[in-house]
């Protein structure tokens, strides 16, 4: 259990959160929501004792042991992926690592030996014999292959590594467990592991996570920060949403009676406050009316950009074909004889493991690299718009966010282009920062913002909500659903699939593909049945 105290943050002038007053118990799993900036991350360093509190206090259960998922994907680079998770349980690995240096010892001596025996024990105590079987297992479990768990964490791909450290964290089997976004870079059945694993979980969890699905799916409790305060609700996010929102609604009908209310009063004292046989009564309203106080709304922090795809012209008959595409990289065969005809309406999900895959069959859709056989032809009416994974390359260069919008798309008149960059949530002198300093989350709503103002058709959207909170996936979400063009989209975001495709392919391991039509729940519960 935490028990947070009074506890008050502030960076100089700046209150980030007051007085507050919360207690995480067993057996529960908090989310904690808040915009960008509200201090989610920043109160998990709070708990975890990174921070420290401007004022009240974090105390935690006696004998109680607190982990915490490390954002550091490189600091293990010179460890095998066995080692790094069992390093989730330190006592255990030192004893690991001073046996190995005692057995490699040219001369053993009597104290050696004693040392040793003293090892061996504690270390069958703690069953260290069965330790790198549960690790495995818990690497498999994420999607690691057995083949990779004795490499460096070096030598693995970047989103295998935050699996890494994900089983790291969870074989300490801690009292605590602080999760920030730790869906980031999940693929989904890795996400669905997570799930049920955390659904299961005994001890007390507090997670941070864009994710909503996951948000529903695992939380018990939503903590919400904002007006610079925290409100424990009870439920899961979508629980959260509707309260929320009521609170929102009836604060404002009992502000309504109010109002009507105080021009009853104000009227009555105007038209008798003169009047001697009747300004005893018009005092007494007097009093009446200035005990009446409405309750004030804080306008919140989160803000939510606009985002609505609106096509030039729309699509003809023939959208995208593509005939027995080959792709190889280094050797390998990354996409295998590959056929898909884009239909009318489509809206179609990439899904599975095979994340290098996805993002190179729609770099080859874009033209972006060259395929070693077969055939990628778009109909005449396409007009398409991609959202790639990897934007480095578009903003490695010193134009503002004006300069780089009016370069890519033609927009003759500079208002017409900051009241659009102003529903983006760039306002006033945001419009004239450099690209190349862009947050991870600015740089997507400016990529965003480019692809709407091409008034596309045909939109290809490569993990699109990567960098993104909630509040602007909420948005993007309704955009897409509300798209009237064809859609390809890879995202390890089952919300925004289950409520977007109406199509899901999976490219498997070997580089072909399961083409369904169907929406993604109903894929599911089918792969579930007949894999």
């Amino acid at each position: 259990m935490i028990s947070v105290n009074n506890v008050t943050l502030r960076f100089g002038k700046k209150t980030l959160f007051e007085n507050v007053n919360l207690k995480f118990t067993n057996g529960n799993c908090y989310g904690l929501i808040g915009a960008n900036g509200a201090g989610k991350t920043t109160f998990l360093k709070l708990l975890s004792g990174e921070l420290e509190t401007s004022s009240g206090e974090i105390t935690i259960g006696k004998d109680e042991r607190l982990a915490v998922l490390e954002q550091d994907h490189y600091k293990y680079d010179n460890y095998s992926v066995i080692d790094v998770v069992l390093m989730g349980n330190k006592r255990l690995y030192d004893i690991k690592i001073e046996k190995e240096e005692l057995y490699n010892h040219t001369e053993f001596s009597d104290a050696d030996g004693i040392r040793l025996g003293e090892l061996e024990a504690e270390f069958a105590e703690m069953n260290g014999w069965g330790a790198e079987s549960e690790a495995g297992e818990l690497l498999s479990s994420l999607g690691i292959p057995v083949s990779e768990h004795y490499n460096l964490l070096s030598e693995i791909e970047d989103s295998h590594k935050v699996k890494v450290l994900l089983a790291k964290v969870l074989f300490q089997n801690p009292d605590i467990l602080l999760l920030d976004e730790p869906t980031n870079n999940l693929d989904l059945a890795a996400i669905e592991w997570l799930e049920e694993f955390l659904i299961n979980y005994e001890n007390t969890v507090i997670v941070v996570s864009h994710d909503r699905y996951f948000l529903n799916k695992v939380c018990t409790h939503i903590v919400d920060i904002d007006y610079n305060k925290m409100t424990l609700f009870m439920g899961n996010y979508d629980f959260w949403y509707e309260s929320s929102q009521l609170l929102i609604k009836q604060i404002k009908e009992q502000n309504k009676k109010k109002e009507e209310k105080i021009k009853e009063l104000e009227s009555f004292i105007a038209r008798f406050s003169a009047n001697a046989s009747k300004s005893k009564q018009a005092t007494s309203r007097k009093k009446i009316l200035d005990k009446i106080k409405l309750d004030e709304l804080v306008p919140s922090t989160r803000r939510y950009p606009w985002i609505d795809f609106k096509p030039e012209k729309p699509s003809g008959r023939e959208i995208l074909t593509i005939k027995d595409l080959v792709y190889e990289e280094n050797g390998n065969r990354i996409l295998n004889k590959i056929n898909i005809t884009v239909n009318k309406g489509d809206k179609i999900a990439f899904v599975g493991r095979n994340n290098i895959a996805k993002t190179a069959l729609f770099n080859i859709i874009m033209h972006l690299i060259k395929f070693n056989k077969g055939e990628v032809l778009f109909g005449k009416t396409i007009k398409p718009s991609y959202f790639p994974i990897d934007n480095t390359e578009y903003f490695n260069n010193d134009k503002d966010i004006m300069e780089w919008l009016q370069s890519e798309v033609n927009i003759p008149d500079p208002q017409e282009l900051r009241n659009f960059l102003g529903r983006m949530l760039f306002s006033n002198e945001d419009v004239f920062k450099k690209v190349n300093v862009l947050s991870g989350g600015e740089k997507a709503r400016v990529i965003l913002s480019k692809m709407m103002l091409e008034n596309p058709n045909f939109i290809i959207l490569d993990e699109p909500t990567n960098h993104l909170d909630l509040e602007s996936i909420t948005s993007l979400n309704k955009g897409l659903q509300n798209f009237e063009g064809e859609i390809l989209l890879a995202s390890h975001d089952h919300e925004l699939i289950s409520t977007v495709a109406n199509r899901i392919i999976e490219i498997k391991e070997d580089g072909t593909i399961i083409d369904k039509l169907s929406d993604y729940d109903s894929y599911l519960e089918w792969r579930r049945t007949f894999y």
